[in-house]
């Protein structure tokens, strides 16, 4: 039985670096105070946006410290830890549990494939030991990964064989999967949508909470759709998702988080560029993705008064 199951929109959060590639944490307070009033529920740290995957592990242990404490528990901070190596993995989860935060999750090693649920369930069992009392989540981003296995038979089997399982971040586009797995045993199972612009098809299938890069600029626009929905309107919800959609098209041509992380220097946060092999934006690229939001009237409705928009 899960107590604390997350819900509303979780902002994957982004690792602000310096000119030269280096962390540079003096940001995070201000994006986390600014993503709160933004009507951000949680943050996912260490993620995929957050470049978890091209930090050492030092730095993924400062990146996590920086943002339990900026939080200063008013939010759920999830801490990801996935690893090629699961010794690695496991410590940084028992790091997580050591700082405060309240959920840790992880991808599953990537390098060498994971073939079967079991051997997935194994080397879950592993890392989410490294946190026994708090709930892990498993993160399921095939894209990534490479491992497309049933999601259905891991809970299943892995609700077994790890006592602090609490579900799964479910980053693919398979709704029907995404609903066997909410149906699955929703007393003891969390599990959160991953695909921002396909949020509106997750509610429908009963997502309450869902983790997303783009939460970081549009959050109200976001809250707009979930607000549409619940009251009935499926004509505001589906023009809102559509706005969505063209945001993340419209940032989708350059490389997406160094232009994700150029639209928030846009909004005033300066988290530098990406480590290779994502790099930075070129100014001049800049600019045309200045140009290209300004011509969908992004900086107008990403803000609060979205409901207004037309």
């Amino acid at each position: 039985m899960i107590d604390n199951k997350l819900n509303g929109l979780i902002a994957a959060t982004y690792t602000p670096l310096d000119d030269n590639g280096e962390l540079n944490l003096d940001p995070i307070a201000a994006m986390t105070e600014w993503l709160i009033a933004q009507g951000i529920s949680g943050l996912y740290v260490c993620g995929s946006t957050g470049e978890g995957m091209s930090l050492s592990s030092d730095e993924r242990r400062r990146v996590a410290e920086a943002y339990v404490q900026s939080a200063g528990g008013r939010v759920p901070v999830i801490i990801q830890v996935g690893h090629n190596s699961l010794a690695e993995a496991r410590q940084l989860a028992a790091h997580a549990q050591q700082i405060g935060a309240t959920h840790v999750s992880a991808t599953c090693p990537s390098y060498f494939s994971i073939n079967n649920v079991n051997t997935l369930v194994d080397c879950m069992a592993e890392v989410a030991g490294g946190a026994p009392e708090l709930p892990f989540y498993y993160y399921h981003i095939p894209a990534l990964t490479g491992s497309t296995l049933d999601m259905v038979e891991f809970l299943k089997l892995g609700g077994q064989r790890i006592p602090n399982l609490a579900g799964l971040k479910y980053t693919d586009t398979k709704l029907h999967e995404f609903q066997q797995c909410l149906e699955l045993d929703p007393a003891r199972f969390d599990v959160v949508w991953g695909c921002d612009e396909m949020m509106l098809g997750a509610l429908a299938t009963g997502a309450t909470a869902s983790i997303g890069s783009t939460f970081n600029i549009a959050a109200p626009l976001y809250l707009g759709i979930t607000e549409a929905f619940h009251q009935g309107d499926l004509v505001e919800a589906r023009r809102l998702q559509s706005l969505s959609v063209e945001m993340i098209r419209t940032i989708g041509k350059y490389p997406f988080h160094a232009a994700m992380k150029a639209v928030l220097g846009m909004k005033g946060f300066d988290l530098g560029g990406c480590r290779l092999p994502q790099g930075r934006l070129p100014e001049s690229d800049v600019s045309t993705l200045r140009q290209n939001l300004e011509s969908i009237v992004f900086f107008d409705w990403s803000q609060p008064e979205i409901h207004a928009a037309t």
